[in-house]
């Protein structure tokens, strides 16, 4: 397809082509309305016909943040064992609102999220069965840190879990800080 510059076009046919990169994109996933607007502004089109039409998009129906930030705290959640704080920044990095983001992830209560640190440190526990307790705790706290995880949280599951698989070290005592 050759490349064309929006400003070369009459406004219906620059509108048509609009319309039609961000439809292309909400076909293939969900999109905020930022994001759309970042592809718009990229592929050269003038500010007043891409507020136009997300304007329009969004009276549509068609781009809603807040669906799309539950849908994406939900997913990246489950499929990747991210933290609440970590899909707050993320969102927000998507162009989300940082009280729509909040909102969203606030779907994960406190449970849950010890549940998914917990899943995560026993998948990769199967995975050192090599290496000494020292760095075993180093590599599941390194893990649940970089998914954002709150420390006193990770310090917690990783004891309990070593603890559950026969560790005997005290190497995580009682003291560290919830």
């Amino acid at each position: 397809m050759a490349k064309v510059d929006p400003g070369e076009l009459f406004p219906e046919e620059a509108w048509k082509k609009a319309k039609e990169i961000c439809f292309d994109l909400l076909a293939a996933r969900p999109h905020t309305k930022e994001e759309l607007r970042q592809a718009l502004r990229r592929k050269g089109f003038d500010e007043e016909l891409r507020e136009s039409l997300l304007g329009k998009l969004d009276n549509a129906k068609l781009v809603d943040d807040a669906a799309f930030a539950e849908q994406w705290v939900r997913s990246r959640h489950t499929y990747q064992g991210l933290a609440k704080s970590t899909l707050v920044a993320e969102l927000k990095r998507k162009g989300v609102d940082g009280d729509v983001a909040v909102r969203a992830a606030g779907e994960i209560d406190r449970e849950s999220e010890e549940q998914r640190a917990r899943e995560l440190v026993r998948k990769r526990l199967r995975s050192m069965t090599s290496v000494d307790e020292q760095t075993a705790i180093r590599r599941l706290l390194g893990t649940l840190a970089r998914k954002g995880y709150p420390q006193g949280l990770a310090y917690s599951v990783v004891r309990d879990e070593l603890k559950n698989a026969g560790a005997e070290s005290t190497l995580l005592d009682d003291s560290v800080p919830d």
